[in-house]
């Protein structure tokens, strides 16, 4: 299917136009758009841009909360051949600067003041920027820039310009191209600075299309889309896969009430990285174990069978009558109560991606019957494509290929990936291109391995990989996903690239840690004071013992600390997607880490926490060294 995302709408909103095409949770009340008002909105906005002097191939930079407003100005903007840019919402002001001049945008959609505010603070480094339109106006009304310019006042605009134009946006539309840019998509930046990524319409609806082969969804789904706009995951959901298969695209209310609004809405199909599962998980974990003594025993009788069905699952083998009909019995006491309070009921698949999910946590969803898959894929290839098919889910590989797709290994080891989901190019960035795409291959600068039935193992970024100095090699991720499935474990950075073994720098869970410290009756105040209490470290080295147990000897950690701040997006230290900025981390934190590697028991560190405001404090603290082994920790 050759189409772009503005043809594709017009379509729908022709043969189906009084389905609800999306649907927004505001004071408590969801409200819905149908595919016609949904062009209506598209239609006038898109002419209110051009009015206001928007051309094709110019770019549009979009930075808010998900909300319709989002997904209009997006598809108005393509819809007379601009290109649209999304941009975290937490991001400061210096990486804001960054993409919305690297991209070259010239009108900014901004949700609301605060938004705002950072765009005003930076005006002097955007000086491609000449229109900035806002759409939530609360807190605004005594700014004055002739620049700002209110949604409803666009619409408005547009409304005007449609009748001095009336055929321009059909002729606008049908200009469209499949191979046109749709989207500048920015990577998450982990070892630089961020790299526009243009993705072509053709990109992403072969993407929906192939994914929608094997996993088909129809005009009755629905779908909650909560993860930020300008990740390639929500792009790949909410647009491409929310276009091709008409699903309803459901906005909660504010990030904080996501949970609940998942639960009101039921969809068919969820798309979330591991850290919104492990968090699920670990939440569950705490309210079991504050329930009462009643619906404990339940649930510890009902676990084993859920587990000896998820066992039979994973290998493929039939599920015995017996488990069958005692799964029944657990499923009507216990599993359906807690699919129905994570909102996942209805579930027919709960995608996973952008980082290793445990398989501790990959059984616990599958013992309650929700149908978890691994997804692998990269913003260079439209979001995915690598998937675990129904029935045929192996714990520790990603999947098979979506149809259309090539994937070999090559020399190094390196995943190489082939399919007409394949990015263009990166904005203004031929060397990074030449050097990513070479015969059409994409290099991933990921390890991995397939199996013999196609299965595709992910190791770890290339250059992340633990090589002891004693030969072995081992992934960082894959022992730091073992850590952060203890719910007292927020992050976790594992070492020991060229060292004899391996360290880690740990994050504590501040809720459920917090919750375990009230209980016991130890009393705290900050983050740095709970975390340097010698209960906490005695707790962690508990969790620390017994995921040491379930790895490789030499992958064990021989000795951590706790560090006195949690790692932050804000101070570089993850990036927006949540994933630790590794060489970043380890330049910071050398000093820390090379006293680990010493027989010293404490280390003292000076280091700065950042505010959101900018301003920063300066900290002397001294931290614990935690030794596992004893007789090896040293070594």
């Amino acid at each position: 299917m050759s189409m772009t995302f503005p043809q594709l709408l017009t379509e729908r909103a022709y043969i189906n136009g009084s389905q609800v095409a999306l649907r927004e949770k505001e004071f408590g009340i969801w409200n819905e758009y149908t595919y016609e008002a949904f062009l209506d909105k598209v239609k006038n906005f898109s002419m209110g841009l051009a009015s206001l002097g928007l051309k094709r191939d110019d770019k549009l930079a979009i930075i808010g909360d998900n909300r319709p407003e989002w997904v209009i100005s997006e598809l108005a903007a393509q819809s007379i051949g601009g290109i649209s840019v999304g941009i975290y919402q937490e991001s400061l002001s210096a990486e804001l600067s960054y993409i919305i001049d690297n991209c070259d945008a010239t009108i900014i959609v901004a949700e609301d003041q605060e938004q705002v505010d950072k765009l005003l603070e930076i005006k002097e480094s955007i000086p491609k920027v000449r229109t900035i339109i806002y759409y939530d106006s609360r807190g605004m009304r005594s700014y004055q820039e002739d620049f700002l310019l209110e949604f409803e006042e666009v619409l408005g605009m547009g409304r005007s310009y449609q009748s001095e134009y009336p055929d321009l946006f059909k002729q606008e539309v049908d200009k469209g191209s499949a191979d046109d840019v749709a989207i500048l998509s920015y990577t998450s930046g982990t070892t630089g600075n961020p790299k526009g990524t243009m993705l072509t319409y053709r990109n992403l609806i072969d993407m929906a299309k192939n994914l929608s082969d094997i996993d088909p969804l129809t005009e009755k789904d629905e779908y909650v889309s909560f993860l930020p706009l300008a990740w390639i995951g929500e792009q790949m959901m909410t647009l491409a896969m929310g276009l091709y298969n008409g699903m309803t695209i459901n906005f909660p209310e504010e990030p904080a009430t996501v949970l609940e609004d998942l639960r009101e809405i039921g969809p068919q199909v969820m798309f979330a990285p591991p850290r919104i599962y492990e968090d699920m998980l670990s939440r569950f974990q705490v309210k079991i174990q504050d329930s009462g003594w009643l619906k404990r025993k339940i649930y510890n009788w009902c676990k084993p069978i859920g587990e000896k069905a998820a066992k039979a699952h994973f290998e493929n083998k039939p599920v015995s009558t017996g488990t069958k009909a005692l799964y029944k019995i657990a499923d009507y006491l216990m599993f359906s109560a807690i699919r129905d309070h994570f909102g996942l009921l209805k579930i027919k698949r709960a995608y996973t991606g952008g980082a290793p999910l445990g398989p501790d946590v990959f059984e616990f969803f599958h013992s309650i019957g929700v149908n978890v898959k691994s997804i692998y894929g990269q913003t260079e290839v439209s979001g995915i494509s690598i998937v675990h098919r129904d029935g045929d889910i192996k714990l520790d590989s990603v999947g098979i290929p979506i149809p259309g797709t090539e994937v070999k290994i090559s020399d190094d080891g390196e995943i190489l990936i082939k399919s007409s989901s394949v990015f263009k190019g990166y904005y203004k960035n031929e060397k990074s291109t030449n050097e990513t795409i070479q015969d059409g291959w994409l290099h991933t600068g990921d390890a991995g391995r397939l199996d013999e039935d196609g299965h595709l193992y992910i190791i770890d970024r290339i250059k992340d990989v633990i090589r002891l100095d004693t030969g072995e090699m081992f992934s960082p991720q894959f022992i730091e996903n073992k850590l952060k499935f203890s719910s007292f474990i927020q992050e976790a950075v594992a070492i020991g690239k060229d060292r004899h073994y391996v360290v880690a720098m740990i994050n504590i869970n501040m809720k459920n840690v917090g919750r375990w410290a009230e209980k016991n009756q130890i009393s705290y105040t900050t983050y740095t004071d709970l975390s340097s209490k010698a209960e906490v470290l005695e707790l962690i080295e508990k969790q620390v013992q017994e995921i040491n147990q379930t790895l490789p000897e030499k992958a064990r950690v021989k000795k951590f600390v706790l560090l006195y701040k949690e790692l932050d997006a804000d101070d570089e230290e993850l990036t927006r997607t949540k994933k630790v900025r590794r060489q970043f981390v380890a330049k910071k934190y050398q000093a820390l880490i090379d006293g680990l590697y010493t027989e010293d028991k404490k280390i003292r560190v000076n280091g700065t926490i950042k505010y959101r405001d900018g301003m920063e404090q300066t900290i002397q603290t001294t931290l614990q060294v935690i030794f596992m082994d004893e007789g090896e920790g040293a070594a």
